[in-house]
């Protein structure tokens, strides 16, 4: 794809003698492609922290295949696939993907009602779905699921596992549903296996002591995973005493059976699709968001680990479950234990995912004599282990602060009763039932005191609570002095007119109303129709409010600025005084230097919901940081850098651009007759990113999955991440790098969308290309919720 020059734009890169270069002549001729001559590294740490997620996976893989009736070998395909294939093309460079236990139960339905061949066809078209849906960009709408849905699905998955593989462990055989499974519980603890329940207890056992393991010798020896250690002993165990229990039988791997064409009821099919898709999706994704967290809070804070680019990473399992599918493995999906593992091992990049992969296919190939050793009780009392570990007390005690027991109780029930499909649209319909409830409840109090009626309305204010605001609103005898607190966080346009009604009908009658949050803090009121019009950031010299317009002049220009400081005087500064005179005292401690262009539609406390003592903030036209030693007497940026990183110990460095940047324009409109005035002169610090932008080792930055729209859209992105670049240079800057106690990021805000954009990769690691993604307006506390859903 080519993006050319607009008709009246003649982009020329100049360099300080003014002369063009050939490179700006032809920048906008070439195609989109990666750079040549990158050489390939591995990181020790990956390659440390993909033994250890290996030695976890190869049992858990194994014990999945059993749980599910699957051939033993599809566990390993799907681990090795899941690592490879999902590992290279996911957007969770650290998550590590394989066959989940979460699955276990869709699949082992599947694999009972339609045999292996049609299971495995059954999971290409669940990844070719999940293609499908990564093409359509509909990752972030997974994490729209209430949190007490997704622990409610993941802890009756668990509660189904660990029914099903209790009866193994008892030297069973497990019953078709989770219902008969628990009716035929009682029986089979009656009659137990001895050989098969021994090896079990031991597993388990080992399982749970082997993280408590005291003293030096325990911290040396609990660096092998607990999974390992558990099934070696049992191993050792059957194979010293000569317990009569059954073990692995990995066949010839000439004889593993391939997918073949779909055989059965088409709607039948179409919901094993769904339901693979739906689970594999959710799992993943809410995966990776959690792993992003773990990832942030290691001691380096994820410096060069890149956050999960969610549509990617659906992308990447929908492309290992069709390869899983076609080589006859299980589905796959991203797996928290595994990513946990390999997080807290130290891994930097993909590569340990990869290699992770990669020591699967190596096992599978050459430790089949070993592997065959492995009882299969030890297997299922691992996989119970982890059913039961999946109904987590934490997630119970989440759901129950913020009141959604309800949901979580009915989906757990419905996915064992029922079906998991089932269930979550259960889950769904009570959690909409209950949100609908909270919507309409609103409790309205009104209390007489010597001061006053105070009125006190919690919940949310919508059009059904208006009948009742309004009846006690309207009994509040005239003139009274009234405040009415608001602890609610929604208003529909119904109430806000009721509430703004009666309170203009109030101060007509000469009362007095004051608007308080829920902690008595003071709020800005529905009042005054004369000021219905003004916002904090509204521009002054456009600040009409029902005046006549008057033509500019230097009077009224300094008359509007006068009201406008005393405008702040009467209403903002009564709010802020507090703060401001404890950042007097304490003095200024801002998390972040933002250095952004000078443009005047740029407002900085807006689009950061910021406030005083919060940015230390640097605008200069273009938003440019000189490299060290070509400021030419103007130290003025490199200052302000040395001061926030050296002396306020600033957290982060954020480098903003805009649409429609002048500076941008100017630059690109520069050629060798340019005066040299003093903005020709600055702006010669820009010339790095035309360079950039001109270079073939470079790709074209992308905008939300885009090229830019035009040639200055392109150059306002690529100097960000010139002058990210720019700022490395700096030794300061470099050495907190280094440290890992700074941050760089990269945005770009687009005026006329009134729309935020983060550089996905401001390290750099992804190497092929500098992709701006889109900020999505979501709560933290909904994202937080999310981001702790994951399963074992």
């Amino acid at each position: 794809m080519t993006l050319c020059t607009p008709r009246n734009t003649t982009p020329q890169a100049t360099a300080e003698n003014g002369t063009t270069t050939d490179a700006a002549r032809s920048r906008f001729q070439r195609p989109h492609g990666p750079p040549g001559g990158r050489r390939f590294r591995i990181a020790g740490a990956d390659v440390s922290a993909s033994v250890a997620v290996f030695l976890i996976a190869l049992p858990l893989s194994l014990g999945i295949a059993l749980a599910t009736g699957a051939p033993l070998q599809a566990g390993l395909v799907a681990a090795a696939v899941g690592g490879i294939v999902a590992g290279r093309l996911g957007g969770a460079p650290l998550q590590v993907s394989g066959p989940a236990a979460g699955l276990t139960v869709v699949t082992a339905e599947l694999i009972k009602t339609y045999g292996w061949r049609t299971t495995c066809a059954i999971t290409v078209l669940a990844g070719l779905a999940q293609l499908g849906l990564a093409a359509l960009r509909v990752a972030r709408s997974a994490l729209a699921v209430s949190p007490a849905i997704v622990h409610g699905m993941i802890a009756g998955i668990g509660v189904t596992i660990a029914l099903a593989q209790l009866h193994i462990v008892l030297g069973g055989t497990p019953q078709s549903s989770a219902v008969d499974n628990a009716i035929g519980l009682p029986a089979q603890v009656a009659s137990p296996h001895l050989a098969a329940l021994v090896t079990s207890l031991l597993t388990v056992a080992v399982l749970l002591l082997w993280p408590r393991l005291p003293g030096r010798a325990g911290r040396t020896v609990r660096k092998i995973p607990a999974a390992l250690a558990a099934v070696t002993a049992a191993a050792l165990l059957a194979e010293l005493t000569g317990l009569g229990v059954p073990r692995v039988d990995l066949p010839s791997w000439s004889s593993h059976a391939l997918p073949g064409l779909p055989e059965g009821p088409v709607l039948g099919i179409a919901a094993g699709v769904l339901t693979i898709t739906l689970v594999t999706s959710v799992q993943s994704l809410l995966s990776a968001v959690a792993v992003d967290k773990l990832v942030a809070a290691r001691p380096d804070r994820g410096h060069g680990v890149p956050r999960s680019r969610l549509d990617r990473e659906l992308a990447g399992q929908g492309a290992a479950n069709v390869v899983s599918g076609a080589l006859g493995g299980l589905p796959v999906a991203g797996v928290a234990v595994r990513s946990v593992a390999n997080v807290s091992a130290g891994a930097v990049s993909r590569n340990s995912t990869m290699l992770h992969g990669l020591w699967v296919v190596l096992a599978a190939l050459l430790l089949v004599p070993v592997l065959d050793l492995i009882p299969l009780p030890a297997l299922a009392a691992l996989v119970m282990v982890v059913g039961v570990q999946m109904v987590s007390i934490t997630h119970i005690r989440s759901v129950t602060r913020h009141r959604e027991v309800v949901v979580y109780a009915v989906t757990l029930s419905g996915v064992v009763l029922v079906g998991i499909l089932e269930g979550v649209a259960l889950g769904i319909l009570v959690a909409v039932a209950v949100a609908m409830r909270r919507l309409a409840k609103t409790r309205i109090t009104h209390e007489e005191r010597e001061d006053g009626h105070r009125v006190h309305v919690r919940g949310q204010l919508t059009f059904l609570a208006v009948p009742r605001l309004s009846r006690a609103l309207h009994q509040l005898p005239p003139g009274a002095r009234v405040v009415v607190e608001l602890d609610g966080s929604f208003m529909d346009h119904a109430a806000y007119e009721a509430l703004h009604d009666w309170q203009a009908s109030h101060l007509r009658h000469g009362g007095t109303v004051e608007m308080t949050g829920p902690s008595g803090a003071r709020i800005a009121e529905p009042a005054a129709e004369a000021h219905a019009c003004c916002r904090p950031w509204t521009p002054w010299r456009n600040h009409r409010c029902g005046e006549a317009p008057a033509t500019p002049t230097p009077t009224t220009t300094g008359h509007r600025l006068a009201s406008g400081i005393g405008q702040f005087q009467r209403d903002t500064a009564p709010l802020v005084r507090e703060e401001l005179a404890r950042l007097a005292r304490e003095g200024q401690r801002p998390s972040q230097l933002f250095l952004t262009c000078a443009d005047s539609r740029l407002v900085t406390s807006m689009i950061t919901s910021s406030g005083p003592g919060d940015l230390f903030t640097v605008r200069n036209v273009g938003n440019l940081v000189p490299p060290p030693g070509e400021e030419s007497g103007d130290d003025s940026v490199a200052a302000a850098i040395e001061y926030a990183v050296e002396v306020l110990r600033v957290d982060s460095i954020t480098v903003c651009g805009h649409s429609g940047c002048g500076a941008m324009q100017a630059l690109l409109n520069s050629g060798p007759d340019t005066p040299r005035t003093p903005l020709h002169r600055w702006l010669r610090h820009g010339l790095p990113s035309l360079d950039r932008m001109a270079s073939r080792r470079h790709a074209w930055a992308r905008i939300s999955g885009r090229l830019p729209a035009d040639a200055i859209e392109q150059l306002c992105l690529t100097n960000v991440v010139q002058q990210l670049e720019h700022l490395r240079a700096h030794e300061a800057v470099a050495r907190r790098l280094a440290e890992g106690t700074l941050t760089l990021h990269g945005m770009y805000f687009h005026v006329g969308e009134a729309q935020a954009y983060l550089l996905a990769d401001p390290a750099g690691t992804h190497g092929y290309e500098d992709v701006f993604d889109r900020v999505a307006p979501h709560t933290a506390g909904a994202a937080r919720e999310r981001a702790d859903a994951s399963a074992p």
